[in-house]
């Protein structure tokens, strides 16, 4: 108690569930909740499989409320602590920031999707757990990096547009092609645009799933010269992001250097 006063219960708490109370690094409580999120979110993958998940329904039913259980036990733990978290507003208003923030709304989420396990959208809502997991790596080295990320992307993103722009016009334009070129040989697959913008994805991305494909010559050299296109096309946001990240990186090391950042 560096300022005379006793240390709290809810302040002990607030320490250990909250990221921003510790300066590195996870603490032991939040290690556990990650080991324990990436737990449930592998059951939650595996019950999708019919032939384990029928023969032991019961104990998957079990599994998920002993997960709901404890994500309520947390989720109710941090909202307590809320007005613990520095800022000038009175404890009710931190729990309200809490509670629709972010991270707050992606807890509640966590919780519904576990104690709803029959719903249509379980699946996709349990996902929002792993979701949690990048929530709890807010500081220490894993919140350089993702600021290091962002500061990135950030430089770059007038370039990042550009190529994105470029890509989907290359898209729209190669497919008007092929809609003109393949539309009376294969109406079915490419009658019209949006039809051959199936093809201009899967060639773009260099994917090439290969379930549709010119037969006429010249939309054959149309979907080559699109194919030869797309790779420099693909290629030049890697090559944006790489320079980013060297560029953010050198800046770091500069500050680090400075003194400025740890």
């Amino acid at each position: 108690m560096p300022d005379g006063k006793p240390t709290t219960l809810r302040t002990r708490l607030y320490r250990q569930l909250d990221p921003e109370a510790r300066r590195f690094g996870l603490s032991p409580t939040n290690w556990a909740l990650a080991i324990f999120i990436v737990f449930a979110s592998a059951v939650a993958i595996v019950a999708t499989e019919p032939t384990i998940h029928d023969r032991n329904a019961r104990l998957f039913f079990l599994a998920e409320f002993v997960f709901g259980g404890v994500f309520v036990v947390e989720y109710l733990a941090r909202l307590w602590v809320a007005p613990e978290r520095p800022g000038p507003e009175g404890g009710w208003r931190k729990r309200l920031r809490f509670m629709f923030s972010f991270s707050g709304l992606i807890d509640l989420l966590t919780i519904i999707a576990t104690l709803t396990p029959g719903a249509p959208a379980g699946p996709l809502l349990r996902a929002f757990r792993l979701l949690r997991v990048l929530r709890l790596a807010k500081l220490g080295r894993m919140s350089s990096a993702w600021r290091h990320i962002g500061e990135a992307i950030t430089s770059r993103r007038a370039e990042l547009f550009l190529s994105l722009f470029a890509g989907i016009g290359l898209m729209v334009f190669s497919a008007t092609l092929l809609y003109l070129a393949e539309g009376d040989a294969q109406p079915d697959k490419f009658g019209s645009i949006p039809r051959a913008l199936w093809w201009a994805v899967a060639t773009l991305t260099t994917i090439g799933y290969g379930d549709i494909y010119p037969v006429t010559p010249i939309g054959k050299l149309l979907a080559s010269v699109t194919a030869v296109t797309s790779i420099g096309l693909i290629a030049l946001p890697t090559g944006i992001l790489a320079a980013a990240f060297s560029d953010a990186m050198a800046r770091h090391r500069e500050r680090v250097a400075a003194g400025e950042e740890d």
